[in-house]
């Protein structure tokens, strides 16, 4: 998949271009939906798709204290769009200067960007450009004057409700991870880069490889089994994770983190790319009386780890 910083990035394409466009935060079914209308237009013209989508969350820079805790990291999404078998996505930058371009002026650029523009796919409640000014209707319109046609996309609905990121985000919040993979028609996973930790866990026997949370939306604090993916060279391997802020080495006074000890792995990761499937929760999040205690449960939860996952 061709990944482009700008529009100006792109090769063109000399018989069009179909765009789905969206922040698609998680990739959901939802999302799924409007992406593969685009490929399916871009099909019958014989033409390309491109998924357009925004860095960061545009709530991140218009009204940064409503803005969600992400799904995903940027890598992570760029992997399911290209999973998905997007041959192009658009990482548009969203700046306080992007913020402020109506949806008229965004989309007329886009058009000339991408001439010929023969299709663009939104879901059906999608609006964009400066105060909201964008909609489907607008899209239409702009559509009727430039030569592209507009799909609006329906809501894909489960349980009797619409699949949106916040309903993942709430239902992630409440541990509900069998409804989270439903939702977004894989597994939960994070993903980021490991970084040195205190070497606390190497210190009880039991290294970890840690992967910063910042930003992301959570499931509750605990132990979890878990399947880890190196993503540079695909390695996998099964493991047990801690999510939380380590009550029993900080007294609860720190942010967040998530360490990981992969079963069977010798040697270290660093700077490596790792996606730490969750798989199940073990126990929640405890404080223990010292350090051997905390090591006796560890390695409980290490055979724990090892029954669920039979690794």
């Amino acid at each position: 998949m061709i990944i482009a910083r700008s529009l100006a990035e792109l090769p063109p394409a000399p018989r069009g271009t179909c765009i789905a466009l969206g922040m698609f935060d998680g990739v959901h079914l939802g999302h799924q939906h409007v992406i593969r209308s685009a490929m399916l237009g871009a099909a019958a013209y014989g033409a390309r798709a491109v998924t357009l989508t925004f860095d960061p969350h545009p709530l991140q820079v218009v009204q940064p204290d409503r803005a969600p805790r992400l799904l995903q990291t940027l890598p992570q999404r760029l992997r399911a769009l290209a999973a998905l078998g997007c041959q192009a996505t658009v990482v548009n930058l969203f700046t306080p200067e992007f913020a402020r371009r109506t949806g008229d002026d965004f989309i007329r650029e886009l058009a000339a960007a991408v001439s010929p523009l023969r299709m663009i796919s939104v879901g059906e409640g999608f609006s964009f450009g400066h105060r909201r000014s964008g909609n489907v209707t607008v899209l239409e319109q702009l559509g009727a004057e430039l030569g592209f046609r507009t799909n609006p996309v329906a809501s894909v609905g489960i349980g009797g409700e619409v699949v949106s990121s916040s309903r993942i985000r709430e239902a992630l919040r409440s541990g509900r991870l069998d409804e989270v993979a439903e939702l977004l028609g894989r597994p939960y996973a994070l993903a980021g880069l490991v970084q040195p930790g205190d070497q606390l866990a190497r210190q009880l026997g039991f290294p970890t490889a840690n992967v910063p949370v910042a930003g992301l939306e959570l499931p509750p604090a605990g132990v979890y089994a878990a399947h880890v993916r190196c993503v540079r060279d695909g390695r996998e391997f099964p493991g047990v994770l801690n999510l939380g802020v380590r009550p029993t080495v900080t007294g609860g006074m720190s942010a967040p983190r998530l360490e990981v000890h992969l079963l069977g792995f010798a040697g270290d990761l660093y700077g490596e790319e790792i996606e730490v499937e969750f798989a199940v929760q073990l126990r929640g999040e405890q404080r223990f009386p010292d350090l051997e205690s905390l090591r006796r449960q560890i390695a409980a939860d290490v055979e724990a780890a090892r029954s669920f996952l039979r690794a």
